[in-house]
C-alpha cells in the first residue's frame, strides 16, 4: 500500500554528554552538537521551525533562533516549550500534527541542559557564561502552560518538590499491596537496579557503572537518604551535562533529502491527559487514572495493544512513576525480555530537568532502526504524575497515518476527592514521607490523612523527634491529631 507523502516521520536522532571540566560548554551550543549528530547539514539547513525545550541551566531570549543560527538554517519559525518532563514527547506529538497539515516542513526539536558545569562553576565561585541576546530579539514564542505543581493544601504545609512527593507515593504503593517495609525496601531497589543494568548497555547514559540493589537501597557517605524510603540513587539525577535533538518531516520531504528510510521512524499515535493538579485532590495517592485512558487510547490508536509492544520507557523519575504506570498500563515490573526502560532512567541515564524524553526517544529510534518491524512505547510524565503525553512508534508506516487524542473528558469523569485545606481532629495517616538533613537525620514528616467522613487533609510532623518515629516504624494507619495550622501530632 503507498504511503501517504504526508505521513510525519522522524529522520534524524541525536544524543550528546558532556564531561570535560576544562571545557566548559554552553547549553545551546551542546544542542548544537546533539543537532549535528542528528542530521547532516543538508537536512539541518532545510529546517523551517525549531522547538526547544524549556531550560534551567541558561536564560536565553529565543534559543531556537541561536541555534538556528549555528547549524545554518535560513530563518527558521522558533518557540520554546513550557516546563514538563512531559513536553518532549508533547512537542513530537504537535510536530506531527503540524507536518501533516503542511504548516510545518522540517521540524528540529531540541534540548539540552549543563546543569552539572553550572552547578559546579557556582561552587567555586563562579558563573556558567552564555550567549547574551539583547533586546532587540524578541522573547521566543511559547506554546502552551507550565504544569501547576501544588495546590493550597500542599502549598499549606510547603509540600513542594518532586523528592517529597513521589516518596509520599511510595508509601502508598507498598501500603496498598499490604507489604512490608523491608520487603518493600528490597522490592523497589531490585527495581532501580534492573533500571542500572539497561543503562550499562547504553553508550548514551550518563552512569554506566554497575549498582546493585543493596548500594541503591542502604544509605550511605556517596548514597545519603534524601526523603524516606528514597537514598539519593532512587532519585532522578540533573547533575548531567546532556543534550538531545529530534528531526521530524514528512515522507515526501525525506525522500527529497535523500534521508536513507532504513533509518526512518515512524510516530504512530499519541495521546495526552492530565490529572488533577493538586495531588491531594486524587482519589488514590497510587493510582494514576491520566496514564490508564491516555495510554490505552494512544496504543487503540495505533491499532496495537500492550502485549505487542516490544520497546518500553516509562517516565522514572523515581521509582514510584514507574510502578504506577506499569500497573495502569498493565505492564510486569520484572519482565527480563521487556524492561520498562530503553535508557536506564533519569537516575543512571541522566535526568536533564524536562529533557530526558528527548532522549528515551532518541534512544528507542536507534533501537527500533536496528530492529525493524518493532514497536515501542515512550510515556512521558509532568509535574507530580500529573500532565502525560504518549508516543507509540514503529519502522512501519502507521496504516491510518499519524493520530493523536487529548482525553481529558474521559479523565475528568473519573471520581476525584477534593482536600480538606484546614481541617482539625484526628484522622488516620494515609501515606507520608520524611526528609533527611545532609547529616543523616529526619526533619519533619508530610502526611497524607484521611478523616472520618473519607476526605483526605494534608498535616506536617514539626517535632524531628516524632519525623524520627515513622522512619523506625510503619505507622499506615495510625492515629494523629491535626491542627488549625497544619501541623501534626502522632497519638
Amino acid at each position: 500500500m503507498p504511503v501517504d507523502p504526508r505521513t510525519p516521520v522522524l529522520i534524524g536522532y541525536g544524543q550528546i554528554n558532556h564531561r570535560d571540566d576544562a571545557d566548559p560548554i554552553e547549553p545551546v551550543d551542546l544542542m548544537v552538537a546533539a543537532a549535528r549528530r542528528a542530521a547532516q547539514d543538508r537536512v539541518l539547513s532545510a529546517v523551517d521551525s525549531i522547538r526547544v525545550v524549556n531550560l534551567l541551566s541558561a536564560r536565553y531570549r529565543d534559543p531556537g533562533a541561536l541555534l538556528g543560527a549555528r547549524i545554518g538554517a535560513d530563518g527558521p519559525d522558533t518557540r520554546y516549550s513550557p516546563v514538563g518532563g512531559n513536553v518532549p514527547q508533547s512537542l513530537v506529538n504537535q510536530a506531527c500534527l503540524d507536518i501533516r497539515a503542511g504548516r510545518a516542513g522540517v521540524v528540529l526539536l531540541a534540548g539540552g541542559e549543563t546543569w552539572r558545569t553550572r552547578t559546579r562553576l557556582r561552587r567555586a565561585g563562579g558563573r556558567l557564561a552564555w550567549t547574551e541576546q539583547d533586546d532587540t530579539v524578541p522573547m521566543a514564542a511559547v506554546e502552551g502552560a507550565d504544569v501547576p505543581m501544588s495546590g493550597p493544601a500542599e502549598e499549606r504545609i510547603g509540600l513542594d518538590r518532586p523528592a517529597y512527593v513521589y516518596p509520599m507515593f511510595e508509601q502508598a504503593l507498598r501500603i496498598a499491596a499490604g507489604e512490608s517495609v523491608a520487603d518493600h525496601g528490597r522490592r523497589i531497589s531490585e527495581l532501580w537496579s534492573r533500571f542500572n543494568a539497561v543503562a550499562v548497555e547504553n553508550p548514551h547514559a550518563w552512569i554506566r557503572e554497575p549498582v546493585g540493589a543493596e548500594e541503591i537501597r542502604r544509605p550511605g557517605p556517596k548514597n545519603r537518604m534524601i526523603s524516606w524510603p528514597y537514598t539519593k540513587l532512587m532519585n532522578s539525577n540533573n547533575m548531567v551535562d546532556q543534550a538531545a535533538a529530534l528531526v521530524l518531516t514528512s515522507v515526501q520531504t525525506a525522500t527529497d533529502l535523500r534521508v536513507p528510510s532504513e533509518n526512518w521512524v515512524f510516530p504512530h499515535a499519541g495521546a495526552a491527559a492530565h490529572d488533577t493538579f493538586a495531588i491531594a485532590d486524587r482519589a488514590e495517592l497510587h493510582r494514576c487514572p491520566a496514564i490508564r485512558i491516555a495510554g490505552a487510547r494512544a496504543l487503540e490508536l495505533a491499532g496495537t495493544d500492550i502485549g505487542d509492544i516490544d520497546y518500553v520507557d516509562l517516565y522514572s523519575c523515581f521509582p514510584s512513576a514507574v510502578q504506577v504506570a506499569a500497573a495502569e498500563l498493565g505492564l510486569p515490573a520484572d519482565d527480563p525480555d521487556r524492561p520498562l526502560t530503553v535508557t536506564g532512567g533519569l537516575t543512571f541515564a541522566g535526568g536533564p530537568w524536562n529533557n530526558y524524553v528527548m532522549h528515551s526517544i532518541a534512544t528507542l529510534a536507534e533501537l527500533l532502526v536496528a530492529n525493524p518491524g518493532r514497536r515501542g512505547l515512550i510515556t512521558a510524565n509532568g509535574g507530580y504524575l500529573t500532565k502525560h503525553s504518549f508516543g507509540v512508534y514503529g519502522t512501519e508506516p502507521p496504516p491510518a497515518g499519524f493520530r493523536w487524542e487529548d482525553v481529558q473528558p474521559q479523565v475528568d469523569a473519573q471520581a476525584a476527592r477534593p482536600a480538606l485545606v484546614q481541617w482539625q481532629g484526628t484522622g488516620a495517616v494515609e501515606s507520608w514521607t520524611t526528609p533527611f538533613d545532609r547529616d543523616g537525620r529526619p526533619l519533619q514528616a508530610f502526611l497524607a490523612v484521611r478523616t472520618p467522613d473519607g476526605s483526605r487533609t494534608m498535616a506536617v510532623l514539626t517535632d524531628a523527634d516524632a519525623a524520627e518515629v515513622t522512619v523506625r516504624e510503619d505507622i499506615a494507619g495510625a492515629a494523629v491529631e491535626v491542627h488549625q495550622d497544619g501541623t501534626a501530632t502522632l497519638r
